[in-house]
């Protein structure tokens, strides 16, 4: 009976020790299974970019454009100003959001683009646990960054020109970059110039701000675009001698904005004057 009652408990002893066993080995499986889930999840903020351009490969998550008109000299007042501005706007960009910045040139409807990309994020917001921070920081200041400081630097260097086709550059980059974005996208448009619009089709300086004389004339139908879901803002240098208001020339852009089913963000006058 003694050595039965004590196979019974060996045998018990082993059965424990199985049980204890396969639980404890479940008990690392689930841990290891879970630790793979959080690592996933925490990547899951990863997204493919292309080399290029340092946008989503899906595609960017938003659009900024940025309209200079260089097309006239601005004092060095003005130039800070919209430095500041300027940094304001890359700042705003979300990751994944692309930026759009176009030179407005005397050539009608031939705005030259400067720069195209995305933020792909600092390495300042990098996971260590999922990605490369530093590699991810020097994506950022390589790609992203300096080149649009380089571009800072460069605003107050523009040269004066024969006309100022501001509305057929807006026309240009409407179709260039917003016009082929799946819907729901935000679009966001700034334009940073005197906004007098000078073409042999309606100019500011000949037929002066009264909306109701440029609907008269050959630019309306010539510069027409549809700024659906587009927000625009207006980033005004000021000019001297102007026989227009200031207050006459956003309320002309305003109506022209808004009768191309865009959205008037204001007006903003830069400090400063040529």
């Amino acid at each position: 009976m003694a050595r039965s009652s004590r196979r019974s408990r060996r045998r018990g002893g082993n059965s424990a020790g199985l049980i204890v066993g396969a639980i404890a080995l479940g008990l690392v499986s689930v841990a290891i299974i879970g630790a793979f889930g959080w690592l996933k999840y925490r990547a899951g903020g990863t997204v493919a970019v292309d080399k290029a351009s340092l946008c989503p490969v899906t595609g960017a998550t938003s659009e900024t454009a940025i309209l200079l008109d260089v097309t006239d000299p601005i004092s060095d007042t003005t130039a800070l100003d919209l430095k500041n501005q300027f940094q304001q706007i890359v700042a705003r960009v979300p990751i994944g959001g692309a930026i759009d910045i176009y030179s407005l040139t005397e050539k009608e409807g031939k705005p030259e683009r400067t720069f195209h990309g995305c933020n792909p994020g600092s390495g300042e917001l990098a996971d260590e646990w999922t990605s490369n921070p530093r590699l991810i920081q020097d994506r950022w200041e390589k790609g992203f960054q300096k080149p649009l400081e380089e571009i800072a630097d460069r605003l107050a260097s523009g040269k004066a020109g024969d006309a100022s086709p501001i509305m057929a550059g807006i026309q240009r980059i409407n179709l260039e970059v917003f016009s082929s974005l799946p819907a729901g996208t935000p679009k966001v448009l700034f334009v940073a110039s005197d906004m007098i619009e000078h073409t042999p089709a309606f100019s500011n300086y000949r037929d002066g701000v009264a909306y109701s004389k440029f609907q008269k004339s050959e630019a309306r139908d010539k510069f027409r675009t549809s700024l659906d879901g587009v927000s625009v803002k207006i980033l005004a240098f000021q000019r001297p001698n102007l026989k227009f208001s200031a207050e006459g020339l956003a309320e002309f852009w305003k109506e022209w904005i808004t009768n191309n089913n865009g959205h008037f963000d204001g007006f903003i006058r830069l400090e400063g004057k040529r």
